[in-house]
Parts: C-alpha cells; structure tokens; sequence
C-alpha cells in the first residue's frame, strides 16, 4: 500500500516530463510568444511601456512557477526527534499563499492551515510547512489538487498519526471574468488518519482555526 500512496504522490508532485518528448523552449523563444499574445490582445509590442514586457513576463514565470523545480522531499527530509515527548497536535494556521488556475492561468490567493498529530518519528519545522505550501501552489493548479497533493506529501515523508487541511481561497478566474463574483471564498479540507476517522478531532482542528479570529 505505501509503495501505491508513493507512485500516486510522485505523479502529483513530478508532471509528466515533457522534455522527454520535446526540449523546453528558450528563453527567447518564451519572450516571441509574450510579444504574440501582446499582438492578439490588440496591443503594440515595440511601443515604450511595452517593450520590455516579453522578458518581464518570462523573468516573473521563473517566479511565480518555481515550483516545477522543486519537491516535497526535500523540503521535509529534516525531522525533529527531540520535543520532549511531545505527541499533541501541531497546527500551523493562515499560511498565505498564491496559486494559478491552470484553465485560465489567472491567480487564486488565499491561505492554508495545516494540523497533523506527529508520530513517533518527530516533528518537521513549522517553515518547512509553510515552504510546503509553496512547492505545490507555484504551479498551474486547481484548488482541490493542491489540498490533496499537500496533504498526500505529508502523510508520505512524516507519516503523522493525523493530517488534517483547510484552504480557503478566492479565484480570480471567478472574480475577474465569467460570472464576476468578486469576494466568493472557495473552501476545500482533507483529512487523514484519525482526523478522518474521528469526528471529534475534525470539531477540534475547526475550534482551533476560528479561535481568536
């Protein structure tokens, strides 16, 4: 079963190589195509404000989709053995992050709380989860991949008795186009392990998010 979850979790966390079948485009391959979607928008490339658009577009990729150059396993390989018997439950709450719609390649923003009761293994650092966050979301995504493929790696590398994910999020695809619903939040939760099997915690881990808010 472990090896299942394994495969299963590598498929989401690596896409399919394309470069196995084509190279990557160049640079200044990237930049033509900005200067073409410029064109088709109805707008002139070579004009002042414009001209350098091309290579702040692909510079900002390189940013805002970092993610494809990074994995889970590196980001919790590190674990804690010393929390002095600690084995209570670990929640990291309001983790901003922003995404993009990968049917619209438009952002959705919001943020992710993370609990999960630790195994005997330890704890990982509470960045690592925010880091976390990031290696999935800076990619083309949906709201429901993300919260599983967050949830799916940290059952993998920390193998907690518990795993529990909110993550409430606003979709500029929703916004900005279509129905044009500003403020709509969109909320999506997956649990494992006994946050899944026992109600109760599920009670706990939403009595936690809301305290003091």
């Amino acid at each position: 079963m472990d090896a299942v979850v394994k495969s299963l979790i590598e498929r989401k966390e690596h896409p399919r190589d394309i470069s196995a079948r084509e190279p990557r485009p160049t640079r200044q391959e990237a930049e033509a195509a900005v200067r073409v979607l410029l064109r088709w928008a109805g707008d002139d490339p070579d004009r002042e404000g414009l001209v350098d658009t091309p290579a702040r577009v692909v510079k900002a990729y390189d940013e805002l989709f970092s993610g494809y150059h990074e994995n889970a396993t590196d980001v919790l390989s590190r674990v804690f053995e010393e929390v002095h018997g600690y084995d209570d439950l670990v929640l990291v709450r309001d983790i901003p992050f922003f995404s993009h719609c990968e049917h619209h390649v438009v952002p959705f923003v919001g943020v992710a709380h993370i609990a999960y009761y630790p195994s005997e293994d330890g704890v990982v650092g509470l960045s690592k989860l925010a880091r976390l966050v990031d290696v999935f979301a800076r990619r083309l995504q949906t709201q429901e991949a993300l919260t599983a493929q967050i949830v799916g790696a940290i059952d993998l590398h920390l193998r907690p008795r518990g795993c529990a994910l909110m993550i409430e999020a606003e979709h500029m695809c929703m916004s900005m186009r279509g129905v044009r619903k500003q403020g709509a939040q969109t909320v999506t939760t997956q649990f494992t392990g006994v946050f899944r099997d026992d109600p109760a915690e599920q009670v706990r881990f939403f009595t936690l998010l809301r305290h003091g808010k």
